[in-house]
């Protein structure tokens, strides 16, 4: 397994349209991940806090 280093190091030698494809990637990920923690939150009940307001 690549270190967090050596992964930086094979990003900075990406051409710019791959590092565009990869940085899309990670933010596609990301949002994917944000919504399902919004998702569990609401399923717990943690936002309701702010329907009370």
């Amino acid at each position: 397994m690549l270190t967090a280093e050596e992964i930086k190091r094979e990003i900075n030698s990406l051409p710019e349209k791959e590092y565009v494809r990869l940085r899309k990637w990670f933010s596609e990920k990301d949002w994917d991940k944000w919504d399902k923690k919004i998702e569990q939150d609401s399923e717990h009940g943690k936002p309701d806090f702010l329907i009370t307001r």
